[in-house]
């Protein structure tokens, strides 16, 4: 990752470029700012080696300076909309902690951001983070299904497993999409900013392991799920 800053004719502002096999992710924008994030890819390493070094270039001659203060860390994490999910606009600790692929897969429903739910969950989470600095990550499942979706949300978080199975007898898709949002609220936060919010940590692996009751079937990828989340620690 090389990150760049100009200063001056009245802006202050970064750009940098993270490169990786055949891909590169460029995050630009005033400084202090999320900024935004484009992501390229290409047919090798090699040519995506060139066109990252020719933009460092061209970004150096217009008076971008080395930026070595920028805090890549605290730095919040959103994907290209033209490309959606990926590595390398997901936090460092995200993609150091959770490995396999089937957390950057957008087809398995059982996945984080397979589901048409998970997927609204991670792209609404990126476009209020941006407008709400005091955006409350534990109450966040609640209030998209109720007040942005208008409909029932349901916390599995304290129930009993006979409170869980007749919740979803009584009420199984409400039950099914609540479950469904709380855990992937749970990896987007860690996705997008490194970090968990305990409650939201909690919660998630209540879903998580409520999802078998819903289903009616265990899930290997819940499982190994389940194991990651549980193990994830925020610095």
């Amino acid at each position: 990752m090389q990150a760049f800053r100009f200063v001056g004719d009245g802006s202050d502002k970064f750009w940098r470029v993270e490169a990786s096999g055949d891909a590169f992710a460029v995050n630009w924008g005033k400084t202090g700012t999320t900024g935004r994030y484009l992501l390229k890819e290409f047919s090798d390493a090699q040519e995506c080696a060139e066109e990252a070094a020719k933009l460092v270039a061209s970004k150096t001659k217009g008076g971008y300076q080395p930026f070595p203060q920028f805090d890549a860390d605290a730095q919040l994490y959103m994907d290209d909309p033209e490309v959606g999910v990926h590595r390398l606009t997901s936090h460092p600790r995200f993609r150091a902690h959770f490995t396999q692929d089937l957390y950057f897969d957008c087809t398995d429903e059982d996945a984080p951001f397979g589901s048409d739910e998970g997927d609204d969950v991670l792209s609404t989470m990126q476009t209020v983070l941006r407008k709400d600095k005091a955006f409350d990550f534990a109450a966040f499942p609640a209030t998209l299904v109720g007040k942005y979706w208008g409909m029932t949300y349901y916390s599995v978080a304290d129930l009993s497993t006979e409170a869980v199975e007749q919740l979803v007898a009584s009420d199984g898709p409400a039950a099914t999409q609540s479950v469904m949002v709380t855990y992937a609220a749970g990896f987007a936060q860690i996705k997008i900013t490194g970090r968990i919010d305990p409650a939201l940590q909690a919660a998630a692996l209540s879903s998580l392991h409520s999802m078998d009751l819903v289903t009616g079937q265990p899930s290997e990828t819940r499982a190994q799920m389940i194991a990651d989340l549980q193990s994830f620690r925020a610095q």
